[in-house]
Protein backbone atom coordinates (compact mmCIF):
# COMPACT_ATOMS: atom_id res chain seq x y z
CA UNK A 1 0.00 0.00 0.00
CA UNK A 2 2.89 2.47 -1.26
CA UNK A 3 5.85 3.17 0.08
CA UNK A 4 7.93 1.90 3.38
CA UNK A 5 9.34 4.24 5.68
CA UNK A 6 12.66 3.43 4.68
CA UNK A 7 12.20 4.80 0.72
CA UNK A 8 10.31 7.41 1.29
CA UNK A 9 10.78 11.47 2.27
CA UNK A 10 9.41 12.76 5.59
CA UNK A 11 5.94 13.59 5.72
CA UNK A 12 5.54 11.89 2.08
CA UNK A 13 2.13 10.03 2.71
CA UNK A 14 2.35 5.80 3.07
CA UNK A 15 -0.51 5.30 0.75
CA UNK A 16 -2.13 5.28 -3.08
CA UNK A 17 -5.67 5.43 -4.36
CA UNK A 18 -6.99 2.06 -4.82
CA UNK A 19 -9.69 3.33 -6.68
CA UNK A 20 -8.93 4.32 -10.33
CA UNK A 21 -8.59 0.29 -10.94
CA UNK A 22 -10.49 -1.73 -13.21
CA UNK A 23 -12.42 -3.26 -10.72
CA UNK A 24 -13.77 0.31 -10.27
CA UNK A 25 -14.81 0.36 -13.35
CA UNK A 26 -17.04 -2.51 -13.39
CA UNK A 27 -18.42 -1.94 -10.38
CA UNK A 28 -21.70 -0.39 -11.31
CA UNK A 29 -22.44 -4.12 -12.43
CA UNK A 30 -22.68 -5.13 -8.81
CA UNK A 31 -25.30 -2.67 -8.06
CA UNK A 32 -28.99 -3.48 -8.93
CA UNK A 33 -32.21 -2.01 -8.86
CA UNK A 34 -34.37 -2.49 -5.97
CA UNK A 35 -37.65 -2.53 -7.10
CA UNK A 36 -40.56 -4.73 -6.12
CA UNK A 37 -43.78 -5.57 -7.36
CA UNK A 38 -46.77 -4.88 -5.88
CA UNK A 39 -46.88 -8.28 -3.27
CA UNK A 40 -43.25 -6.61 -2.17
CA UNK A 41 -42.32 -9.65 -4.50
CA UNK A 42 -38.60 -9.70 -6.23
CA UNK A 43 -37.76 -7.34 -9.37
CA UNK A 44 -40.75 -7.13 -11.88
CA UNK A 45 -40.63 -9.23 -15.46
CA UNK A 46 -41.00 -7.00 -18.03
CA UNK A 47 -40.98 -7.90 -22.89
CA UNK A 48 -37.15 -7.00 -22.56
CA UNK A 49 -36.43 -9.31 -20.11
CA UNK A 50 -38.53 -12.17 -20.94
CA UNK A 51 -36.82 -11.41 -24.66
CA UNK A 52 -33.42 -11.88 -22.77
CA UNK A 53 -33.88 -14.69 -20.47
CA UNK A 54 -35.44 -16.59 -23.80
CA UNK A 55 -32.02 -15.58 -25.89
CA UNK A 56 -30.06 -16.73 -22.98
CA UNK A 57 -32.03 -20.09 -22.97
CA UNK A 58 -31.60 -20.69 -26.48
CA UNK A 59 -27.92 -19.91 -26.29
CA UNK A 60 -27.43 -22.46 -23.50
CA UNK A 61 -29.17 -24.88 -25.58
CA UNK A 62 -27.05 -24.28 -29.21
CA UNK A 63 -23.59 -24.81 -26.41
CA UNK A 64 -25.21 -27.89 -24.88
CA UNK A 65 -25.76 -29.56 -28.17
CA UNK A 66 -21.94 -28.70 -29.56
CA UNK A 67 -20.69 -30.02 -26.54
CA UNK A 68 -22.49 -33.39 -26.75
CA UNK A 69 -22.03 -33.88 -30.45
CA UNK A 70 -18.05 -33.60 -29.79
CA UNK A 71 -17.47 -36.10 -27.11
CA UNK A 72 -20.68 -37.47 -26.91
CA UNK A 73 -20.83 -37.19 -22.97
CA UNK A 74 -23.59 -35.75 -21.09
CA UNK A 75 -22.81 -31.86 -20.14
CA UNK A 76 -22.39 -31.55 -16.49
CA UNK A 77 -25.87 -30.13 -14.93
CA UNK A 78 -26.07 -26.36 -13.85
CA UNK A 79 -25.04 -25.91 -10.73
CA UNK A 80 -28.58 -24.32 -8.36
CA UNK A 81 -29.21 -20.71 -8.00
CA UNK A 82 -30.72 -18.84 -4.87
CA UNK A 83 -33.89 -17.66 -6.24
CA UNK A 84 -34.66 -14.21 -6.11
CA UNK A 85 -34.57 -12.43 -2.84
CA UNK A 86 -38.20 -11.35 -1.99
CA UNK A 87 -38.30 -7.79 -0.07
CA UNK A 88 -40.18 -7.03 2.60
CA UNK A 89 -40.47 -3.14 3.26
CA UNK A 90 -40.35 0.20 1.37
CA UNK A 91 -38.58 -0.44 -2.07
CA UNK A 92 -34.77 0.61 -1.65
CA UNK A 93 -33.38 3.13 -3.99
CA UNK A 94 -30.39 0.48 -4.68
CA UNK A 95 -29.13 -2.69 -3.69
CA UNK A 96 -25.22 -3.68 -3.55
CA UNK A 97 -24.16 -7.10 -3.80
CA UNK A 98 -20.55 -7.54 -2.79
CA UNK A 99 -18.32 -10.76 -3.16
CA UNK A 100 -17.21 -11.17 0.54
CA UNK A 101 -19.03 -11.21 3.48
CA UNK A 102 -19.66 -7.56 5.20
CA UNK A 103 -17.61 -6.71 8.97
CA UNK A 104 -19.18 -3.66 9.64
CA UNK A 105 -17.52 -3.80 12.82
CA UNK A 106 -14.17 -2.81 11.79
CA UNK A 107 -15.35 0.80 11.33
CA UNK A 108 -14.65 2.64 14.57
CA UNK A 109 -15.53 6.27 14.20
CA UNK A 110 -17.79 8.37 11.48
CA UNK A 111 -17.49 7.85 7.96
CA UNK A 112 -20.26 10.19 6.10
CA UNK A 113 -20.80 8.25 3.33
CA UNK A 114 -22.23 4.30 2.52
CA UNK A 115 -18.68 1.95 2.85
CA UNK A 116 -18.83 -1.80 2.01
CA UNK A 117 -16.65 -3.19 4.90
CA UNK A 118 -14.93 -6.66 4.50
CA UNK A 119 -11.82 -8.45 5.96
CA UNK A 120 -9.81 -7.14 3.04
CA UNK A 121 -10.95 -2.66 3.38
CA UNK A 122 -13.27 -1.10 1.88
CA UNK A 123 -15.58 0.23 -0.82
CA UNK A 124 -16.46 3.62 -0.54
CA UNK A 125 -20.35 3.91 -2.56
CA UNK A 126 -22.12 6.80 -4.34
CA UNK A 127 -24.92 7.32 -1.42
CA UNK A 128 -26.91 8.24 -5.25
CA UNK A 129 -26.55 5.48 -7.17
CA UNK A 130 -24.82 2.80 -5.42
CA UNK A 131 -21.93 2.64 -7.62
CA UNK A 132 -18.34 2.39 -6.54
CA UNK A 133 -16.32 5.41 -6.11
CA UNK A 134 -12.88 3.82 -4.30
CA UNK A 135 -11.21 0.46 -3.17
CA UNK A 136 -9.47 1.16 -0.34
CA UNK A 137 -6.93 -2.05 0.51
CA UNK A 138 -6.67 -2.31 4.43
CA UNK A 139 -6.79 -6.27 5.00
CA UNK A 140 -6.75 -7.56 8.62
CA UNK A 141 -3.06 -7.69 10.03
CA UNK A 142 -2.35 -11.66 10.22
CA UNK A 143 -3.43 -13.51 13.09
CA UNK A 144 -5.62 -11.04 14.38
CA UNK A 145 -9.93 -11.05 14.01
CA UNK A 146 -11.64 -10.29 10.81
CA UNK A 147 -13.15 -7.40 12.42
CA UNK A 148 -9.66 -5.62 13.29
CA UNK A 149 -10.26 -1.91 13.80
CA UNK A 150 -10.41 0.53 10.82
CA UNK A 151 -10.14 4.11 12.52
CA UNK A 152 -11.92 6.65 10.11
CA UNK A 153 -12.82 10.39 11.23
CA UNK A 154 -12.96 13.78 9.46
CA UNK A 155 -13.17 11.81 5.81
CA UNK A 156 -9.61 10.07 6.18
CA UNK A 157 -8.54 6.45 7.22
CA UNK A 158 -6.05 6.59 9.44
CA UNK A 159 -3.41 4.01 9.95
CA UNK A 160 0.38 3.43 11.25
CA UNK A 161 3.90 2.21 9.75
CA UNK A 162 6.61 2.25 12.07
CA UNK A 163 7.51 5.67 13.11
CA UNK A 164 5.10 7.57 11.13
CA UNK A 165 1.09 8.01 11.76
CA UNK A 166 -0.81 7.90 8.61
CA UNK A 167 -3.97 9.06 7.12
CA UNK A 168 -5.64 8.49 3.77
CA UNK A 169 -8.28 11.06 2.49
CA UNK A 170 -11.97 9.07 1.65
CA UNK A 171 -14.58 11.80 1.21
CA UNK A 172 -15.17 15.51 0.59
CA UNK A 173 -12.04 17.92 0.82
CA UNK A 174 -9.84 16.07 3.40
CA UNK A 175 -6.13 15.41 2.40
CA UNK A 176 -4.19 12.87 3.37
CA UNK A 177 -0.78 13.25 5.02
CA UNK A 178 2.22 11.09 7.31
CA UNK A 179 3.54 12.40 10.26
CA UNK A 180 7.29 11.14 11.20
CA UNK A 181 7.07 11.15 15.16
CA UNK A 182 10.70 11.63 17.16
CA UNK A 183 12.74 8.69 16.99
CA UNK A 184 13.05 8.69 20.78
CA UNK A 185 9.38 7.77 21.34
CA UNK A 186 9.66 4.90 19.42
CA UNK A 187 7.81 3.43 16.36
CA UNK A 188 5.29 0.93 17.76
CA UNK A 189 2.34 3.72 17.48
CA UNK A 190 -1.14 2.27 18.30
CA UNK A 191 -4.24 4.92 16.78
CA UNK A 192 -6.62 5.21 19.40
CA UNK A 193 -9.60 7.14 17.43
CA UNK A 194 -10.27 9.97 15.81
CA UNK A 195 -13.29 12.70 17.33
CA UNK A 196 -13.48 14.69 14.26
CA UNK A 197 -11.00 17.15 15.35
CA UNK A 198 -8.36 15.15 16.84
CA UNK A 199 -6.33 11.82 16.16
CA UNK A 200 -5.36 9.67 19.29
CA UNK A 201 -2.99 7.67 19.90
CA UNK A 202 0.07 5.84 21.75
CA UNK A 203 3.66 5.27 20.96
CA UNK A 204 5.90 3.12 22.17
CA UNK A 205 9.43 1.57 22.10
CA UNK A 206 11.00 -1.68 23.90
CA UNK A 207 12.34 0.23 26.63
CA UNK A 208 9.61 1.73 27.47
CA UNK A 209 6.33 -0.07 26.56
CA UNK A 210 3.62 1.73 28.20
CA UNK A 211 4.87 4.62 25.76
CA UNK A 212 3.23 7.84 25.32
CA UNK A 213 -0.14 9.00 24.76
CA UNK A 214 -0.59 11.47 21.80
CA UNK A 215 -3.04 13.76 19.77
CA UNK A 216 -2.58 15.39 16.35
CA UNK A 217 -4.58 17.71 14.88
CA UNK A 218 -7.25 15.61 12.22
CA UNK A 219 -5.45 17.72 9.15
CA UNK A 220 -1.98 16.53 10.19
CA UNK A 221 -0.65 19.96 10.87
CA UNK A 222 0.82 19.06 14.10
CA UNK A 223 0.31 17.65 17.57
CA UNK A 224 -1.68 19.11 19.92
CA UNK A 225 0.04 17.03 23.08
CA UNK A 226 1.59 14.35 24.38
CA UNK A 227 2.33 12.80 27.78
CA UNK A 228 3.57 9.70 29.24
CA UNK A 229 0.68 6.90 29.65
CA UNK A 230 0.29 7.19 33.52
CA UNK A 231 1.08 3.69 35.41
CA UNK A 232 -2.42 2.87 36.54
CA UNK A 233 -5.45 3.37 34.68
CA UNK A 234 -4.82 3.72 31.35
CA UNK A 235 -4.01 0.75 30.04
CA UNK A 236 -6.67 0.72 27.48
CA UNK A 237 -8.33 3.94 26.33
CA UNK A 238 -11.31 4.84 23.96
CA UNK A 239 -12.57 7.82 22.46
CA UNK A 240 -15.89 8.90 23.36
CA UNK A 241 -17.86 10.84 20.72
CA UNK A 242 -18.88 14.02 23.08
CA UNK A 243 -17.97 16.82 19.97
CA UNK A 244 -15.74 18.46 22.80
CA UNK A 245 -12.92 15.91 22.99
CA UNK A 246 -13.03 12.60 25.75
CA UNK A 247 -11.13 10.01 26.22
CA UNK A 248 -12.09 6.95 28.71
CA UNK A 249 -9.36 5.21 30.20
CA UNK A 250 -9.05 2.29 32.44
CA UNK A 251 -6.81 -0.55 32.97
CA UNK A 252 -6.56 -4.13 33.53
CA UNK A 253 -6.78 -3.91 37.31
CA UNK A 254 -10.45 -3.15 38.37
CA UNK A 255 -9.08 -1.71 41.25
CA UNK A 256 -7.38 1.39 39.05
CA UNK A 257 -10.97 2.57 38.17
CA UNK A 258 -12.62 4.64 35.16
CA UNK A 259 -10.73 7.55 34.42
CA UNK A 260 -12.19 10.40 31.82
CA UNK A 261 -9.62 12.57 30.18
CA UNK A 262 -9.63 16.28 28.27
CA UNK A 263 -8.69 15.61 24.74
CA UNK A 264 -7.70 18.47 23.96
CA UNK A 265 -5.14 18.52 26.17
CA UNK A 266 -4.58 15.33 28.20
CA UNK A 267 -5.14 15.82 31.46
CA UNK A 268 -7.38 13.76 34.33
CA UNK A 269 -10.69 15.21 34.31
CA UNK A 270 -11.98 12.61 37.25
CA UNK A 271 -11.65 9.09 38.31
CA UNK A 272 -14.33 6.58 39.57
CA UNK A 273 -14.44 3.06 40.76
CA UNK A 274 -15.57 0.02 38.21
CA UNK A 275 -14.11 -2.03 35.85
CA UNK A 276 -13.27 -2.14 32.35
CA UNK A 277 -16.50 -1.67 30.22
CA UNK A 278 -17.37 -3.93 27.66
CA UNK A 279 -19.04 -1.01 25.93
CA UNK A 280 -19.74 2.83 26.97
CA UNK A 281 -22.34 5.65 25.81
CA UNK A 282 -23.26 9.20 26.56
CA UNK A 283 -24.78 12.25 25.98
CA UNK A 284 -24.52 15.40 26.92
CA UNK A 285 -24.62 15.19 30.61
CA UNK A 286 -24.26 11.25 31.60
CA UNK A 287 -21.67 8.73 30.55
CA UNK A 288 -23.27 4.67 30.70
CA UNK A 289 -21.12 1.86 31.67
CA UNK A 290 -21.60 -1.57 32.09
CA UNK A 291 -22.59 -2.39 35.39
CA UNK A 292 -22.32 -6.46 36.44
CA UNK A 293 -25.34 -7.10 33.66
CA UNK A 294 -26.97 -4.23 34.33
CA UNK A 295 -26.08 -0.51 33.07
CA UNK A 296 -25.21 2.66 35.77
CA UNK A 297 -24.99 6.29 35.17
CA UNK A 298 -21.94 8.66 35.67
CA UNK A 299 -22.52 12.18 35.66
CA UNK A 300 -20.16 13.52 32.64
CA UNK A 301 -18.74 16.63 34.81
CA UNK A 302 -17.41 15.23 37.61
CA UNK A 303 -18.08 11.17 37.68
CA UNK A 304 -20.64 11.12 39.97
CA UNK A 305 -22.76 8.05 40.16
CA UNK A 306 -26.84 8.31 38.80
CA UNK A 307 -28.69 5.63 38.53
CA UNK A 308 -28.67 2.09 37.61
CA UNK A 309 -30.97 -0.45 35.94
CA UNK A 310 -30.35 -3.94 37.32
CA UNK A 311 -31.98 -7.98 37.11
CA UNK A 312 -34.71 -7.96 39.15
CA UNK A 313 -35.41 -11.22 41.19
CA UNK A 314 -35.54 -14.28 38.89
CA UNK A 315 -34.61 -12.24 35.70
CA UNK A 316 -31.51 -13.11 33.84
CA UNK A 317 -30.18 -10.81 31.36
CA UNK A 318 -27.48 -8.58 30.42
CA UNK A 319 -27.20 -5.03 28.86
CA UNK A 320 -25.77 -4.89 25.53
CA UNK A 321 -25.90 -1.17 24.98
CA UNK A 322 -27.43 1.79 25.76
CA UNK A 323 -28.57 5.38 23.79
CA UNK A 324 -29.61 8.44 24.81
CA UNK A 325 -31.32 10.90 22.82
CA UNK A 326 -30.69 13.61 25.80
CA UNK A 327 -34.32 13.26 26.96
CA UNK A 328 -34.75 9.44 27.19
CA UNK A 329 -31.90 6.79 27.91
CA UNK A 330 -32.77 3.45 25.98
CA UNK A 331 -31.48 0.18 27.61
CA UNK A 332 -30.92 -2.75 25.09
CA UNK A 333 -30.62 -6.42 26.67
CA UNK A 334 -29.84 -9.87 25.27
CA UNK A 335 -33.16 -11.56 25.84
CA UNK A 336 -34.76 -8.91 23.25
CA UNK A 337 -36.06 -6.37 25.90
CA UNK A 338 -35.71 -2.57 25.43
CA UNK A 339 -36.70 -0.17 28.61
CA UNK A 340 -36.85 3.51 27.63
CA UNK A 341 -35.71 5.64 30.85
CA UNK A 342 -36.12 8.90 31.88
CA UNK A 343 -32.25 10.70 31.31
CA UNK A 344 -32.19 12.52 34.57
CA UNK A 345 -33.62 10.48 37.22
CA UNK A 346 -33.74 7.21 35.37
CA UNK A 347 -38.14 6.75 35.83
CA UNK A 348 -39.09 3.81 33.47
CA UNK A 349 -41.04 5.27 30.85
CA UNK A 350 -42.29 2.12 28.81
CA UNK A 351 -40.70 -1.43 27.74
CA UNK A 352 -41.16 -3.20 24.40
CA UNK A 353 -39.97 -6.95 23.80
CA UNK A 354 -38.62 -7.32 20.35
CA UNK A 355 -39.21 -10.60 18.20
CA UNK A 356 -36.00 -11.82 18.41
CA UNK A 357 -32.82 -11.81 20.83
CA UNK A 358 -29.90 -9.91 20.87
CA UNK A 359 -25.89 -10.10 20.84
CA UNK A 360 -23.16 -8.10 21.02
CA UNK A 361 -22.80 -7.52 16.98
CA UNK A 362 -26.39 -6.04 17.31
CA UNK A 363 -25.34 -2.07 17.04
CA UNK A 364 -29.13 -0.40 17.01
CA UNK A 365 -29.03 3.23 15.03
CA UNK A 366 -30.51 6.39 17.14
CA UNK A 367 -33.12 8.70 14.54
CA UNK A 368 -34.95 11.92 15.61
CA UNK A 369 -38.14 9.44 15.91
CA UNK A 370 -36.44 6.35 17.91
CA UNK A 371 -34.54 3.15 17.38
CA UNK A 372 -33.45 1.43 14.13
CA UNK A 373 -32.50 -2.00 15.34
CA UNK A 374 -31.06 -4.67 13.42
CA UNK A 375 -31.84 -8.34 13.94
CA UNK A 376 -30.81 -11.61 12.72
CA UNK A 377 -31.10 -11.99 8.99
CA UNK A 378 -34.48 -13.65 8.79
CA UNK A 379 -35.94 -11.03 11.09
CA UNK A 380 -34.71 -7.84 9.51
CA UNK A 381 -34.66 -4.80 10.50
CA UNK A 382 -37.36 -3.02 13.31
CA UNK A 383 -38.45 0.57 14.04
CA UNK A 384 -38.91 1.30 17.89
CA UNK A 385 -40.95 4.25 18.80
CA UNK A 386 -39.17 7.05 21.09
CA UNK A 387 -42.80 8.21 22.27
CA UNK A 388 -44.21 4.67 22.84
CA UNK A 389 -41.83 2.39 22.35
CA UNK A 390 -44.36 0.56 19.40
CA UNK A 391 -42.52 -1.55 17.05
CA UNK A 392 -42.67 -2.74 13.72
CA UNK A 393 -40.75 -4.36 10.82
CA UNK A 394 -39.39 -1.78 8.36
CA UNK A 395 -37.73 -3.96 6.20
CA UNK A 396 -36.85 -7.40 5.68
CA UNK A 397 -35.45 -9.99 2.43
CA UNK A 398 -35.33 -13.30 1.81
CA UNK A 399 -31.50 -14.27 2.40
CA UNK A 400 -29.80 -16.46 1.96
CA UNK A 401 -27.96 -15.26 5.17
CA UNK A 402 -26.46 -16.34 8.18
CA UNK A 403 -25.26 -12.77 10.21
CA UNK A 404 -27.13 -10.53 11.46
CA UNK A 405 -27.98 -7.11 9.82
CA UNK A 406 -26.27 -3.72 10.17
CA UNK A 407 -27.56 -0.23 9.95
CA UNK A 408 -25.93 2.60 9.81
CA UNK A 409 -26.61 6.41 7.91
CA UNK A 410 -24.42 9.20 6.41
CA UNK A 411 -26.43 11.75 8.32
CA UNK A 412 -29.45 12.01 5.47
CA UNK A 413 -29.50 8.15 4.24
CA UNK A 414 -30.31 5.13 6.24
CA UNK A 415 -28.54 1.80 5.06
CA UNK A 416 -28.56 -1.91 6.01
CA UNK A 417 -27.31 -4.87 5.25
CA UNK A 418 -26.00 -8.40 6.27
CA UNK A 419 -23.98 -11.07 4.47
CA UNK A 420 -23.47 -9.86 1.00
CA UNK A 421 -26.28 -7.22 0.53
CA UNK A 422 -26.27 -3.67 1.27
CA UNK A 423 -29.63 -1.39 0.17
CA UNK A 424 -30.20 2.12 0.88
CA UNK A 425 -33.04 2.16 2.44
CA UNK A 426 -33.59 5.87 1.95
CA UNK A 427 -33.91 9.17 3.49
CA UNK A 428 -33.76 9.69 7.43
CA UNK A 429 -36.43 9.84 9.59
CA UNK A 430 -37.49 6.35 7.98
CA UNK A 431 -41.53 6.41 9.43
Amino acid sequence: MGTTPSDRPAGEASWQWDGDDETTATAPADVVSGGADGDGGGPRLTRRRLLTGAGLLAAGAAVWGVSRAADGSKPEPPKPRPLPTRLSGAEPAWVYRGEEPMRPARLTGRLFAPAYVTAAGLRLLDPATGAVTSTVKEPTPPGRPEDAPLIVGAGRLYSASPGHLDARALTGPAAGWSRPFPPELGERITVLGCDGSLVYGTVSNRADVRGTLFALDANGDGPRWSRPVAERGESSVTVLDTGAGRLLAWDADPTAGLTLLDGTTGQRLWSAAGAGPAWSALDQRHLFVPDGPGVRTLRLTDGTPGWSVQPGRGEEWRVLSALSDEFRVYVLRDNGLITAHEAGGGEQVWQRQLPFRLDRRCRPLLTSGGLIVPGPAEAGVVGVEAETGRNSTIFADSGPGVDVWSVFSDGSRLYAGHDTTLYCLGPLPVP
